[in-house]
């Protein structure tokens, strides 16, 4: 008799996949208007632009690009980014700032770091699917933070934490995934001041606040002083650049840098050294600013177009968010609706959008669903809505 196979790690157990990522792969079929991925739009990619890039550091330098490289990430590239940073008003040295394959796995690492089986992590309610998973895979208990149309509420935050005794607190403040709302200036003050008072720390996910149509940039949480020993920024080249890149970074105070940079060579030695390099190059030829204003040009009229026509497609009695920026609307219908449901009906339809329930972390609301406007054209979004109109009319 053959002895079985020892069977996977425990830590897995009850961890689910994404349903998002499930959801593209039945989305792909052809005829079908899609507003389920936080896709950027491909025809949006400055691909001859970075074609160029790779081919100058490949034909330049190419003993050094098709080469292993430290750890901590591209020297070039690593001030390019934190000049960037610090013309955004966060000031940040090269040091600072380790490179990482996607913002994904930053936020892996620093689960890796600071988080042990049976800690406790606080985060948004709805909040980042793949987060859930993450810190999920990490053992830890996740606990959901009292929120509102705006964020996360301070006073309550401050009775969670003093309740909970959590080890970090996790957030997406502005443009956040899956709503697309923005934490208010004074609320970022008062997570910080919480953080401080209590002793916890704060990891602020940052892939979007590029992509702003109206209203004045917010600055981050880590630019606060009180938090400034305590927050880990996470940012990405993913949605400004190309998500086929994965090159994401993360900007951590120098008391955990160390332990960061160790967990990421028992990961993956390094992220992409040709990618890097290339990334650098494109960045130090090009106008990063006018290339984000054209992504803007584009986004912004499609959002304006799935805003104008949610009154006429989603039933009495549903309100939706008005994000100022990002890439998704997030929408409650009313009472007794499943979205689980309505989007098998929308399928048939040839739509898709992605049930809300599965971004929860403790409470569920089944009548929630999340849009992306970004990857649909306008006249997509058009014919898109007034199927969901037809889906919901069965």
């Amino acid at each position: 008799m053959v002895a079985p196979v020892p069977p996977p790690a425990s830590r897995l157990a009850g961890v689910g996949s994404s349903p998002v990522r499930e959801l593209l792969a039945l989305v792909s079929r052809p005829g079908v208007i899609s507003f389920a991925g936080g896709l950027p739009a491909p025809e949006l990619f400055d691909h001859e632009g970075l074609r160029a890039a790779f081919d100058r550091v490949v034909a330049g330098e190419p003993r050094r690009v098709l080469q292993y490289s430290p750890t901590e990430g591209d020297p070039h590239l690593r001030r390019l980014l934190a000049e960037r940073r610090t013309r955004l008003g966060l000031p940040t040295g090269d040091t600072d700032l380790l490179i990482t394959s996607g913002s994904q796995q930053g936020l892996s690492l620093v689960a890796t770091v600071l988080v042990e089986p049976g800690d406790t992590v606080l985060v948004e309610e709805p909040g980042y699917l793949a987060a859930l998973q993450c810190f999920a895979i990490a053992g830890a208990r996740v606990v959901a933070a009292p929120t509102d149309d705006h964020g996360i509420l301070p006073d309550a935050l401050a009775d969670a934490v003093r309740r909970e005794r959590p080890k970090l607190l996790y957030l997406v403040p502005t443009f956040q995934n899956p709503t697309g709302r923005t934490l208010p200036d004074d609320r970022r003050d008062a997570v910080a001041r919480v953080a401080a008072d209590e002793g916890l720390w704060i990891v602020e996910d940052d892939p979007y606040s590029e992509l702003r149509y109206r209203g004045e940039p917010v600055a981050p949480i880590a630019a606060r002083p009180e938090a400034a020993d305590r927050t880990i920024l996470l940012g990405s080249l993913s949605k400004i650049m190309a998500p086929g890149l994965r090159l994401g970074w993360l900007r951590a105070p120098e008391s955990v840098r160390r332990q960061l940079v160790i967990a990421k060579q028992a990961t993956d030695l390094h992220t992409s050294t040709v990618t890097q390099a290339a990334a650098a190059a494109y960045l130090a030829e090009t106008d990063l600013d006018a290339h984000l204003d054209r992504l803007r040009a584009a986004y912004r009229p499609r959002r304006d177009a799935m805003l104008a026509a949610l009154p006429a497609t989603l039933p009495e009695g549903s309100r939706w968010s008005e994000p100022e920026g990002g890439m998704f609307v997030w929408a409650r219908l009313p009472d007794g609706t499943d979205t689980a449901d309505l989007l098998r009906r929308a399928l048939d339809h040839d739509v898709a959008f992605v049930p809300g329930a599965p971004f929860y972390a403790e409470h569920p609301d089944p009548a929630t669903l999340r849009l992306s406007f970004a990857t649909p054209t306008v006249e997509e979004i058009t014919k898109g809505m007034h199927r969901l109109t037809a889906a919901l009319a069965e």
